[in-house]
Order: structure tokens, then C-alpha cells, then sequence
């Protein structure tokens, strides 16, 4: 008797298990719902990847949360700052990262610079899955990578990629991509949605079980977001995003689920000859320093993680000549636009209902919290007027739908980040504003409406 698990059709809206594939589940009526998968063991036969027992066979029992150990896990620094800062201070054992970005932004790079950092000191294993070993090794000696101790595997069979990891007993490895490991128990293609989630669990499971640091290099799809299941990033400790344009050399790493760290932390890098290098002050690369006065720009202190950034924020307002007028942004939420161009009129008397609005955030950041509404609608306005606001502000600041400017998290260390990259004045909210004086000649005015702050500027 063979000891190939079985497979079965489960469907996604109701639950329901069929043998075989059927366009229509034959319980809910829903159609193309059925996906493949792995059908569980019957109670009491054991788990279909073995080594993992029930608490019948002695493997788990129940614990009191005083009775479990509270010590931090240690780190294992990358070797690359901007990563470990984005991991939360560097790997630790048994975590799971999933790195997502679009194709060609560097993933790949990085990951290989990481690996020969790490090999130098530890065991490593790359498993590629997309490229042939000898283009991985040219990609290393263009680097200028050591290539002795980094251990290379070129296999997309899950089961194989899992016994010759047993053999290499690597402290970090790296699968490049998910999308096209397969496992033996499914018949479907590599890349489908049962074949990815049930390769990346057999892959988890292990990272857990050996200790084992784990990089899933992921696809993205057109939308922007890791292709596969969903529950993919529910499976992982860390989830990974390479952000970047096309035409800059500037990358940026956000992560957006940190199990052992902050979200929404923020890894900047330049892709160079020589791969790719972190970027130790961040702020000069978003701020276009203009030689004069420039209408429609202004400079606001966004925080990614734990990291205040200064980011220029540009805004076109020009006359519409068609029947819509457009509210284009890029870097910003487009809705959250259109409703504080309505808040300008309403409370301010400034109408722009017959002129097209374009809003851009300099360097290819995505600014995602409302502390950029003041500068967003200051820079609108200044490019309306045709005023240019002074090259030494800098401005942050919640608008409300009743004209009111809220307070926004850690405003004094957003204001020492201005001051120390030689901004003299800020226009902030008033719970904002400093108890402590922050260097000689920078100036804080304090708004609690949104007129207040238009009559300063104007």
C-alpha cells in the first residue's frame, strides 16, 4: 500500500470536501470553489508529515502562562542595518520572513548579499527555484560576494528541499520563490494556490522544529500584493514588502506584519554596481532642495516605525478644461484628497471644484498616516496662489472634517528631526507643540483650525 497522502477537494464558501474537481460544489452550489488539497489523518493515525505528536503521544501538554519562559530570543544580526531594523534588530530562530516586490526590484540581491554576509559566520543555505546555480553565481562575483561558504541548491521539490536541508542543518535559508516550490501529494501545477500553501507549510513547520531562520521569496500581482493564498502571510511570523520606482535607484523595505518587531517599519536602500546599500540618512533622498522659492511644494515629517522622515509634498492645481475636474495623487490616498479639498471650502471660503488637483510625495515613499492633510492642502494652495511657501518650514498635522488640526504621535521628535536637518519653522498642531526649547532660532506656531494656519501662510 502506497503512503502518498490523499487528496481532496475542499470548497472555500461552504467547507465542503469532494473527490475529485467539479466546476460547481455540489452542497452550496458556489461555483469554481474547489481546491485541491491534502486530506487529514483520521484521528489517532498520526500526523501525515510525522515527528509532530499529540499530546496523547506525550509531545505537548498544557502549561500555565507563569510557567512559560519570557526571555527574549537572541538576534542574529544580517549584516545589513536597514534590514535588521526592518526585522526588528535582526533574525531570530525559527522565524519565518516573507519578502514580496515586484519583479526585478532586487529581492534576489538582497537576499544573496544577506546569505554571503551571514555565511561568513554561520550556515547557509540558498535554494533557488527561478534561476540556474550559474546564474547565481555570476550574480555574486558582480557583487563582489564571497562564494566559498554560501551552500547553493537548485530544486523546486519541496520534499527534497526539506531532506537535503536536514543533511546541511543551515541556521538561515532562503527559498526563491514559493511560487515555484510543488509538493509530491498534489497533482497540480507549481504556483497554484494549494500547491503554495501546502509547500510553505511543510516549510514553516520545519523552520519551527529546527530553528531553522527562513527568507519565502513571494510574487506579487498587478494589484501590489504577495500572489497565492491570502493565509500565506497569516502563516509567516514577518511580512516583507520591496517597494521602489522604476526610475530611481531607491528602494525601500516596509515591513507590514512583525511578529518580533514594529510594523510599518521602514528600510531605505540604493541600488548601486555593487548591489544594493543601505542608506544612513534617509531624509536628503525625499527633499529636492530647489535653488528658490517654489510654489505648490512644502516639507512635512512623516514617521515609518520608529523613524521620523522629512518628505516633500508637491501639489499642481491647474485649471480644468474638461467636464471632471481630476484629483490625481501618487503617494497619498486619492480619497482622503478629494475630502480635504472639501474641508478648504467649506471652512476656508477657497473653492476648487473647477480645477484639476495633483498631489505627488518626492522619492516614491507612500505616506499612509494623516499627518500629512496640512501639508497636503498648504502645498494645494500655494500652488493655487501661486505663493511659495517659505524653504525653511516644515508642517504636519491632522485636518478634521469640522476644520479642527488634531495632534498627531511623537510630535517633538518629529520636530528635533526638522531641526536637526536645518529647518527653522514649523506650523503644527497645538498639543503638538514642544515643552522644551529645541535649537536656537527654530520657531513652533501652534494651530488650532484650519484658517489659523492659511492666515500665517497667506
Amino acid at each position: 500500500m502506497s503512503g502518498k497522502p490523499r487528496t481532496v477537494y475542499v470548497c472555500g464558501e461552504c467547507g465542503a470536501q469532494a473527490p475529485k474537481w467539479s466546476g460547481q460544489c455540489g452542497e452550496c452550489g458556489a461555483w469554481n470553489s474547489l481546491a485541491e488539497t491534502v486530506a487529514s489523518p483520521p484521528p489517532g493515525k498520526g500526523g501525515r508529515f510525522g515527528g509532530y505528536a499529540g499530546a496523547a503521544d506525550g509531545g505537548a501538554r498544557v502549561a500555565t502562562l507563569a510557567e512559560v519562559s519570557t526571555d527574549e530570543a537572541a538576534r542574529l544580526p544580517c549584516g545589513i542595518g536597514e534590514l535588521d531594523r526592518v526585522l526588528g534588530g535582526g533574525l531570530t530562530v525559527g522565524s519565518v520572513a516573507l519578502v514580496g516586490g515586484d519583479p526585478g526590484i532586487g529581492k534576489s540581491t538582497l537576499l544573496l548579499q544577506t546569505l554571503a554576509h551571514l555565511a561568513e559566520r554561520q550556515r547557509a543555505l540558498y535554494v533557488t527555484g527561478e534561476e540556474s546555480p550559474q546564474q547565481v553565481s555570476l550574480r555574486a562575483q558582480r557583487l563582489g560576494l564571497a562564494r566559498e561558504r554560501l551552500r547553493l541548491l537548485p530544486e523546486t521539490c519541496v520534499e527534497q528541499i526539506l531532506a537535503a536541508a536536514a543533511q546541511e542543518r543551515p541556521q538561515v535559508m532562503v527559498i526563491d520563490s514559493i511560487q515555484t516550490i510543488f509538493t509530491q501529494a498534489l497533482q497540480s501545477a507549481p504556483g497554484a494556490v494549494a500547491q503554495v500553501r501546502e509547500s510553505a507549510a511543510q516549510l514553516v513547520r520545519f523552520a519551527k522544529r529546527s530553528g531553522t531562520a527562513l527568507f519565502l521569496v513571494g510574487h506579487v500581482t498587478k494589484e501590489g500584493t504577495i500572489a497565492g493564498p491570502r493565509v500565506l502571510e497569516h502563516m509567516v511570523d514577518t511580512v516583507l514588502y520591496f517597494e521602489g520606482d522604476s526610475g530611481s535607484r531607491f528602494r525601500v523595505m516596509r515591513a507590514v506584519k512583525n511578529r518580533f518587531g514594529p510594523v510599518n517599519e521602514l528600510g531605505v536602500f540604493a541600488m548601486t554596481e555593487h548591489g544594493l546599500k543601505e542608506v544612513a540618512n534617509p531624509s536628503a533622498i525625499f527633499l529636492s532642495r530647489h535653488a528658490g522659492p517654489v510654489a505648490g511644494s512644502v516639507v512635512m515629517v512623516t514617521r515609518e516605525g520608529t523613524r521620523p522622515l522629512l518628505v516633500e509634498v508637491q501639489a499642481l492645481v491647474d485649471e480644468c478644461h474638461g467636464g471632471n475636474p481630476r484629483r490625481v495623487t501618487i503617494g497619498l490616498e486619492q480619497n482622503r484628497l478629494a475630502m480635504l479639498l472639501a474641508v478648504l471650502h467649506r471652512h476656508a471660503g477657497i473653492a476648487m471644484y473647477d480645477q484639476d488637483v495633483y498631489v505627488n510625495v518626492v522619492g516614491g515613499v507612500r505616506v499612509q498616516e494623516t499627518a500629512s492633510d496640512l501639508a497636503v492642502l498648504l502645498a494645494a494652495l500655494s500652488s493655487f496662489r501661486d505663493r511659495p511657501l517659505p524653504s525653511d518650514l516644515v508642517v504636519f498635522g491632522e485636518v478634521g472634517l469640522a476644520g479642527e488640526i488634531r495632534p498627531v504621535p511623537n510630535g517633538e521628535e518629529r520636530l528635533r528631526e526638522a531641526a536637526k536637518h536645518g529647518f527653522r519653522q514649523a506650523i503644527v498642531p497645538r498639543a503638538n507643540v514642544p515643552r522644551a526649547r529645541l535649537a536656537e532660532g527654530f520657531t513652533v506656531t501652534p494651530v488650532e483650525r484650519l484658517t489659523e494656519a492659511l492666515a500665517i501662510v497667506l
